[in-house]
């Protein structure tokens, strides 16, 4: 005949010996096997009895009910302190629901939802993150799991995505990121615009990221009307990298808006098309064009370029003959104005910043996975962006004098 186990009261005296050597001899408070583990075994335990106590006195006040304890179960259970094996009091009805320790409930940690959120807005990946939490809380967390719970990201992603924007944003800039995505089992690359925003009142704001299924006018168009659906009236300066049919786009929605392309942008592209014995002589010749102080003397400038180098680099000096009017914008402002708009560094910087959470992904698994980090790289590099741009009441001030009337200034002031 077996022999029932009686349980040993929990001898805290004992424990708190114990527990002082285990911290002298270097022993983690928690984690696997920790100082503190089971004085949580022991707390847990003794509320489940009192819970079942409770419940078994309501079933003797019902006389009709004949219910009796039913010895106990015992699952695996992780919590901040470590993991241990919990007991669990039964009844024959099966009636008992504790909720200190609800059924089939085997994490005890209320936060690990916004610690594996934290880990992974971190850039770090699922199996970084399953190391980590099993290295500080001995918690067995499957990439199923953090799956599930990034997917709780994803209504949040759909909201912010479609939150209602201000009327009137003095500069925008639009650039593009390349990264590598499954789909359809194949690795694709997938290019994400980002538009970001200098508001009136002179902070960043990533406005939205979107995924070019087609390039072309009728993206960005599609692009420019999801903004203006979203309350955005008016943009001053729109600044872009040239990307194919945005100025078209740009003009259909926002007829207003001024058009500057990326001087620096430009800048590459030509140096592509010249010989690499060249480069340092044709740079020289080209400083003197778009570093100069108004855009009459650029003009001549591009002449004499022209004259130099439009034989040997005829490719190169028809696309900024082409360009010129929008690459020229520029040239009316102060050098404040000057400095903001005539490269897209903002926004690439911006990119260098998501860039570092990013740089672990060898390519996403979707493009929802996609979706899901670009989303909290925003939310933590926008943390930073609680300081209006240098000198920015200078700017605004002189904006408000370029495009008199369009500016709201009031919704600040």
């Amino acid at each position: 005949m077996e022999l029932k186990k009686e349980k040993v009261d929990f001898d805290f005296e004992e424990f708190k010996n114990q527990a002082i050597a285990d911290m002298k001899a270097g022993k983690s408070l928690i984690g696997k096997d920790g100082v503190f583990t089971p004085l949580m075994k022991e707390f847990l335990e003794a509320a489940l009895e009192g819970e079942m106590n409770s419940h078994m006195a309501l079933c003797i006040e019902d006389s009709e009910n004949q219910n009796r304890r039913n010895g106990k179960s015992s699952k695996t259970v992780q919590s901040p302190m470590g993991s241990f094996e919990l007991e669990t009091p039964r009844d024959r009805e099966g009636s008992f629901d504790p909720q200190i320790v609800k059924k089939r409930q085997t994490v005890l940690n209320a936060s690990l939802d916004n610690k594996i959120l934290g880990l992974y807005g971190l850039g770090m990946s699922y199996q970084d993150i399953a190391s980590h939490l099993k290295e500080m809380y001995d918690f067995d967390v499957s990439a199923g799991t953090i799956s599930a719970v990034t997917d709780k990201l994803l209504p949040l992603i759909a909201e912010w995505r479609s939150r209602p924007l201000e009327a009137v944003y003095p500069i925008l800039f639009l650039d593009g990121m390349y990264f590598k995505s499954r789909e359809n089992g194949k690795v694709v690359t997938k290019v994400l615009y980002n538009i970001l925003g200098i508001n009136q009142a002179g902070r960043k704001e990533i406005l939205g990221f979107y995924v070019a299924e087609s390039e072309g006018a009728n993206f960005w168009l599609g692009v420019l009307n999801d903004l203006k659906q979203r309350g955005v009236e008016d943009i001053l300066i729109a600044c872009v990298d040239g990307l194919t049919g945005f100025p078209e786009a740009i003009k259909g929605c926002f007829p207003k808006t001024e058009i500057q392309l990326c001087i620096v942008h430009q800048i590459r592209n030509s140096l592509k098309y010249v010989a690499s014995k060249n480069q340092k002589e044709f740079m020289r010749d080209l400083k003197t064009v778009y570093q100069a102080p108004n855009k009459e003397i650029a003009e001549h400038h591009l002449l004499k370029l022209d004259e130099k180098w439009g034989d040997k680099y005829p490719m190169v000096l028809k696309s900024w003959h082409t360009n010129w009017e929008n690459l020229t914008h520029y040239f009316q402002y102060s050098g404040e104005i000057r400095k903001l708009i005539y490269t897209t560094n903002a926004i690439e910087g911006f990119h260098r910043q998501v860039r570092k959470f990013t740089k672990t992904k060898g390519s996403f698994t979707s493009e929802t996975a996609l979706f899901k980090l670009i989303y909290c790289a925003c939310q933590k590099i926008a943390e930073k962006w609680t300081s209006p741009l240098q000198n920015w009441a200078l700017t605004i001030s002189q904006l408000d004098i370029y495009f008199e009337g369009r500016l709201k200034l009031g919704i600040y002031n």
